[in-house]
């Protein structure tokens, strides 16, 4: 079987990775000139630590944990109200995108295909493959196409339909950067609500820099920097606490990032011989902060049944079985936390949140099959 795969993000590469060691070939096409640095923190927590642990990177991604505490919910003033537990935020262990992203491409380059610089420009299906057109690259024909390409997934756009169809969008959008640990914190972090919106910063890289982000209401969101930045200074003109100095330091960020926070919901993952992995297929929004579980989940999964079923369709079928609860309780997590906006802060709620994570009905516990056991 020869697989394409679009995105080379987490899902991607955790994807070829387990396909790899179930002896199918993978190719993987990436828009962007290479790996991709920046991005949030991400987090682990339940069944997702296990199948970490059986790609053999759990020890490495410890290695480079942010080791985040809990974080100070402050008033306009810098008053401490709240104390918000760490493992809201930080699960049983956060690392930065950008190393995951690195760790996984290392841990897959010398056994897959990787296309940098090209995108996916044509899907054509019929019934013994698809036919696939690039922007730059020669037409190539592949025995499935798994799109690993995001929100805004083009794999999704070209076999389902308008991204429109499947968006449920959440009313909100998001931004980060980092900048330098000006407040000298210290493994830990500061949050400020002023009503519908928020600002968060931790400290990473060894306290050396603060990651920042914006949570704010946006319906319309800007595609174009000068006026993303123009969205989030508007929306926080009147917040107090350190809102007005992180806006200063914004212009200077290399890896300021926004988007809005939508949710995809479909009613099938697959279309023939074309299936969505990851926030292509099933995105849950950064406030479930389940978005890289669920890609390792997916990848794991999927990969599992393509090599165990005696087809792509009984595979398929069986891929989006085994996940589908784990996405909607995702799914509601995020809704729950959005919602939360409406709640005036206190610690009642905020031990309730790191309560509902914990203990054998965890949403995060999710029992799959062990296709780690039958590899090549």
């Amino acid at each position: 079987m020869d697989v394409l795969i679009s995105g080379a993000s987490v899902a991607g590469p955790a994807l070829a990775y387990w396909l790899n060691r179930h002896g199918i070939r993978a190719t993987i096409v990436e828009r962007a000139e290479k790996i991709r640095p920046g991005g949030l923190a991400v987090d682990f927590r339940g069944t997702a630590m296990r199948v970490l642990d059986q790609m053999g990177i759990l020890d490495e991604l410890r290695a480079h944990a942010t080791h985040s505490g809990d974080a100070r919910v402050v008033d306009a003033d810098g008053n401490q109200i709240a104390i918000m537990p760490g493992e809201i935020f930080a699960g049983e262990l956060e690392v930065l995108k950008t190393d995951l992203t690195r760790i996984l491409y290392d841990l897959t380059k010398n056994d897959t295909e990787y296309v940098f610089g090209d995108s996916i420009a044509t899907l054509t299906q019929d019934a013994d493959g698809v036919r696939v057109g690039f922007e730059r690259g020669a037409t190539r024909t592949f025995d499935l196409v798994i799109g690993a390409d995001g929100l805004h997934s083009r794999v999704r756009a070209l076999a389902f339909g308008p991204k429109e169809r499947f968006t449920q969008h959440m009313g909100y959008a998001f931004a980060s950067f980092s900048t330098d640990n000006y407040l000298s914190l210290d493994r830990m972090g500061m949050s400020h609500v002023s009503g519908d919106r928020s600002l968060n910063v931790f400290a990473s890289k060894e306290n050396t820099e603060l990651r920042v982000l914006f949570m704010f209401p946006a319906q319309d969101v800007p595609r174009n920097r000068e006026a993303q930045e123009e969205a989030i200074r508007t929306a926080y003109e009147n917040v107090g606490w350190e809102a007005q100095s992180l806006l200063a330091r914004m212009p200077a960020a290399t890896d300021f990032y926004f988007d809005e926070l939508s949710q995809i919901t479909m009613p099938s993952w697959s279309t023939g011989r074309v299936t969505l992995v990851g926030d292509a297929g099933y995105c849950a929004s950064p406030m479930s902060g389940r978005g890289t579980s669920q890609a390792l989940l997916g990848a794991y999964v999927l990969a599992g049944e393509l090599s165990t079923q005696d087809s792509h369709e009984k595979a398929l079928a069986e891929y989006e079985h085994a996940l589908r609860d784990y996405v909607a309780a995702a799914h509601e997590l995020g809704r729950q936390a959005r919602d939360s906006f409406t709640i005036p802060v206190s610690q009642e709620l905020f031990d309730a949140f790191a309560a509902a994570d914990m203990g054998e009905h965890s949403p995060d516990e999710v029992a799959l099959k062990n296709y780690a056991a039958r590899v090549h």
